[in-house]
């Protein structure tokens, strides 16, 4: 098999974040959880069914949205057991994560840098701009990207090269950022540069390509980012 050209490592003029657990929190949709009568940890497993039926369904030739996907996922995962008030009450939490906080400063050193960034999702843009604005970070952002747009999930290469014509960037000088391993390998994949923050999986597995830049936290990834050269 052909494998695809590595991009150099090059300081990004446009950076793209991924959201969910890269920007936002996930853990505080534990307590909701734990509200409908469902243990905390079914988080973990819900969300990764969520990626996995998303991603297959992408695969098969189209996604429905984020917030249909999550829903099956969610209602599979607690072996359908909750009302819809109750799964409405789970997925509701969406809408209020926190952001790690390390995500400020890396948006701070970005804005100071003037590169553009961009948040960048398969999640709804309504709910993320709500999520942002919410904890006051969307000010730093250029706007908000959902992969909904083309009724795909991430990693095909398409959705990448997606977002850079949206953002009117060539991917080679474009960086995704994420604490998903997988993401990241996509955006590599695809001939973008790539951060890893690895604060959420503790190392890149060797089963994907390796990132240009890697950190434990976002704003130790951004200021590497922006150290490579021109």
């Amino acid at each position: 098999m052909h494998e695809p050209r590595r991009t150099p490592a090059r300081r990004p003029r446009v950076v793209l974040f991924d959201v969910f657990e890269t920007l936002l929190q996930l853990n505080a949709l534990r307590s909701r959880f734990v509200d409908v009568g469902r243990p905390e940890h079914e988080l973990e497993l819900f969300f990764a069914r969520t990626l996995r039926d998303g991603m297959a369904l992408t695969l098969a030739g189209g996604s429905p949205p984020f917030a249909e996907v999550a829903r099956s996922a969610l209602i599979g995962t607690t072996e359908r057991r909750l009302s819809e008030a109750a799964v409405q009450h789970v997925l509701a939490g969406f809408n209020e994560l926190p952001p790690h906080p390390d995500v400020e400063p890396a948006l701070i050193m970005l804005a100071k840098a003037k590169v553009p960034a961009y948040a960048f999702t398969h999640g709804s843009a309504e709910v993320v701009r709500d999520a942002l604005d919410r904890v006051q970070l969307r000010s730093y952002l250029r706007g908000v990207l959902s992969a909904e747009e083309i009724s795909s999930f991430k990693p095909p290469a398409a959705v990448y090269h997606w977002a850079c014509e949206r953002v009117g960037t060539e991917p080679a000088r474009t960086a995704l950022v994420a604490a998903h391993s997988w993401d990241v390998h996509g955006a590599i994949r695809a001939g973008l540069l790539a951060g890893f923050a690895t604060r959420l999986e503790g190392g890149m597995s060797d089963i994907f390509d390796a990132p240009h830049v890697v950190a434990e936290h976002l704003d130790d990834v951004i200021e590497r980012l922006l150290a490579l050269p021109a």
